[in-house]
């Protein structure tokens, strides 16, 4: 709960989820299936996990939303940061000490109005691989019926994170 009350995510409500499955796939899948939830998401995580958990929760959220990491909650060297979580490989890979202590992750709800379903996003990765942002973003909701704006906001997004550094 204290994680959950300085995350500043709570005023939908929010969900307890706990552990995710400790396998890839498993833990994708159930991630996709909370992508849309409008609620908080509360989870814990494993140190050996974390770096894997929140690629994933990347990966299945999208870069924009917020993320709150909470490390070592109520101990000496207890940590609290809130950031997206297209940052949040950057953030663990400047200290390995971040990598450190038992973590409880907030997810920020999914926006209303706003959401991508899983089936959408697959589609626009899909299209991302043969087309211009524009263009796939344009297919994608013509497609799913999901929102362009939306859409397009996350082609940028993920072709943005697949350009290499200048």
């Amino acid at each position: 709960m204290a994680a959950l009350s300085v995350s500043g995510f709570a005023e939908g409500g929010f969900r307890f989820v706990g552990f995710l499955p400790a396998k890839a796939g498993a833990r994708a899948a159930a991630l996709r299936e909370l992508a849309d939830e409008r609620a908080a998401l509360v989870f814990y995580e494993a140190p050996h996990r974390i770096a894997e958990c929140v690629a994933d929760m990347e990966q299945a959220f999208g870069g924009a939303r917020e993320l709150l990491i909470a490390r070592e909650m109520t101990k000496l060297h207890e940590q609290i940061v809130r950031l997206p979580l297209a940052h949040t490989a950057a953030w663990f890979a400047a200290d390995a000490n971040r990598l450190r202590g038992e973590f409880v992750l907030v997810v920020e709800g999914a926006p209303a109005g706003e959401a991508v379903d899983a089936h959408a996003l697959r589609v626009l990765e899909l299209l991302l691989s043969e087309l211009p942002v524009k263009g796939a973003a344009r297919l994608a909701a013509e497609i799913t019926g999901a929102p362009r704006k939306a859409l397009y906001a996350l082609a940028l997004e993920r072709k943005g994170a697949d350009s290499p550094p200048a």
